[in-house]
């Protein structure tokens, strides 16, 4: 039978010498997985207080994020980061992102540009200002997290973005006046071309929840300018049921542009189904949404059915899903993967009998042959070997390759 995530897994020799290179043979050698080379990732932002050591009752939260995920998603909505001008909120996410890095974790920032949760004080100001200060904001976030932050949310649901006036203060959006006077190929250059000087080592992606045809468009307009995208955003918040194939039918859609494909926003509820009617996600919003043994049966199925689907696509290089708890989570839908208590739901089992057990090596003793080398087979990423008391970082690429390892001691 065929392996439909075969094209994920890597075989890689490593032949292991001395310091005056000469085959270590006959040594054991213990292999152990540490991370994913696919971004299987959650938000992180239940970790913000835990790893601030402000709330050491979410550890038990913290170890279960760690025991799924290796890529961890940190809130940058302007609105919250700088409430007032100057008035930031860089040390505890530095802090925290430092946290997660140290314990193996690639580290995202979302978002850095959006119409939502907006920094209110910005709207009264001129467009020319608005630019100036969208500008700075950009540039100031990128360089100050510089070697934190592997990959941003540069801009979020450009495609909504100029028409966007839906606000709760009845105050015009400065970002979308902004946009709107701007035009959103000419905004998107600027912003991803101020993230490029701020650090150019790091990943920008675009992101939306609008798959249609006009987000096909604006992506073919940008890259047409010139601009250059490192992977495309695509979020799938299924508050109103799973979609099943026609992930495969996004992801193919998307596809056609070259480039990696990340979903960024996965949720699967595990209470009753948003009615189907709802347009816009924001405007159901029922007293109470309860997860219900029923819905965390069918959130277990269907999560593992959607990680299945979309690993398996040659195109997708990430999949985050948005909330490990129910507790707080967006809408109050219970999409989570752990109750508001803390407990675990099925969901939960299931998705770390696929990432931790089915598509994970489990730790083995290997011993070198006579070329002093050994064969590690499994999914790509990154794998650490104990020789002795040494311990040495491989990296096992999808496909056939070859590690030289020279031994310290």
């Amino acid at each position: 039978m065929t392996d439909p995530v075969a094209h994920r897994r890597g075989r890689t020799r490593v032949v292991i010498t001395d310091g005056a290179g000469a085959p270590v043979a006959g040594r054991e050698v213990r292999v152990e997985q540490v991370r994913h080379a696919f971004g299987f990732g959650c938000i992180a932002f239940d970790l913000i207080e835990h790893a601030n050591g402000r709330a050491p009752q979410d550890a038990r939260l913290a170890d279960d994020w760690l025991a799924l995920f290796g890529l961890g998603v940190l809130p940058f909505y302007w609105g919250d980061f700088e409430p007032e001008p100057g008035q930031l909120r860089t040390d505890a996410l530095r802090t925290t992102a430092r946290w997660l890095r140290d314990r193996g974790v690639r580290v995202k920032g979302h978002p850095l540009v959006w119409h939502t949760v907006k920094a209110a004080w910005l709207d009264a100001l001129p467009t020319d200002e608005v630019e100036r200060r969208v500008l700075a904001r950009v540039r100031r976030e990128v360089t100050d997290f510089a070697g934190l932050v592997d990959e941003w949310d540069v801009i979020n649901e450009v495609v909504i973005m100029p028409v966007f006036e839906n606000e709760t203060d009845g105050v015009p959006n400065a970002v979308s006046r902004l946009c709107r006077e701007r035009g959103r190929v000419e905004l998107v250059r600027a912003v991803f071309d101020e993230a490029r000087r701020g650090d150019p080592a790091v990943r920008l992606l675009i992101n939306d929840f609008d798959l249609s045809a006009d987000y096909v468009r604006l992506i073919d307009e940008v890259l047409q300018a010139g601009v250059a995208l490192d992977a495309i955003g695509i979020q799938t918040h299924m508050h109103q049921g799973f979609r099943g194939a026609e992930l495969v039918a996004i992801a193919d859609r998307f596809a056609q542009f070259g480039l990696p494909l990340h979903f960024t926003e996965t949720t699967i509820v595990s209470g009753d189904l948003m009615p189907r009617d709802i347009v816009d996600l924001n405007d159901y919003a029922p007293a109470s949404w309860p997860s219900t043994p029923e819905g965390e049966r069918r959130q277990a199925r269907d999560i593992e059915a959607h990680y299945r689907l979309l690993v398996a696509h040659p195109a997708v290089e990430s999949i985050t899903y948005w909330g490990l708890t129910d507790r707080g989570a967006w809408l109050g839908a219970p999409v989570g993967l752990l109750r508001a208590d803390g407990t675990r739901k099925p969901s939960y089992d299931a998705l770390h009998a696929l990432l931790r057990e089915e598509w994970w090596m489990p730790e083995a003793v290997l011993v070198t042959d006579a070329d002093g080398a050994i064969v590690i087979e499994g999914f790509a990423g990154d794998y650490a070997l104990r020789v002795g008391g040494e311990v040495v970082p491989v990296a096992v690429e999808r496909g056939e390759t070859v590690r030289p390892v020279v031994l310290r001691g």
